[in-house]
């Protein structure tokens, strides 16, 4: 028996003009960092399926929490000292994989493919 994966490009997201912020609500509060991406990404893209708005509400907290993870090993220094030696700060690990969450889920979204626009080409001179 043979498989075949097909990788499906089309995000399910569509683009969308939401300047003025009358889009979907995260689900949960979200700090300053994760508010900046709830709000870049419905601005753009059209996220108010269930799913889609749980997805981007946890990238938007895990996002926060990458972010107070960098202003601690920014405090503390990158390299601590212990009894046993010199060792990298172990908020490190933790911060990379927080960062690595957001990404995956922004992919899982489909947001990392470019939004299919009006028309091709370059936009028209003004």
């Amino acid at each position: 028996m043979e498989f075949c994966m097909v990788k499906n490009a089309k995000s399910p997201l569509h683009v969308v003009s939401n300047l003025d912020g009358t889009g979907p609500k995260p689900s949960r509060s979200l700090g300053e960092h994760g508010l900046s991406l709830w709000n870049r990404v419905t601005a753009e893209y059209d996220v108010s399926d269930v799913a889609g708005v749980e997805l981007l509400t946890l990238a938007g907290q895990t996002l926060d929490r990458a972010e107070a993870l960098a202003e601690r090993i920014a405090a503390d220094g990158e390299i601590v000292r212990t009894p046993t030696g010199i060792k990298c700060h172990p908020a490190v690990k933790e911060e990379l994989a927080c960062r690595a969450f957001v990404v995956r889920t922004l992919q899982k979204l489909g947001l990392n493919y470019e939004p299919l626009r009006a028309s091709p080409g370059r936009p028209p001179a003004t």
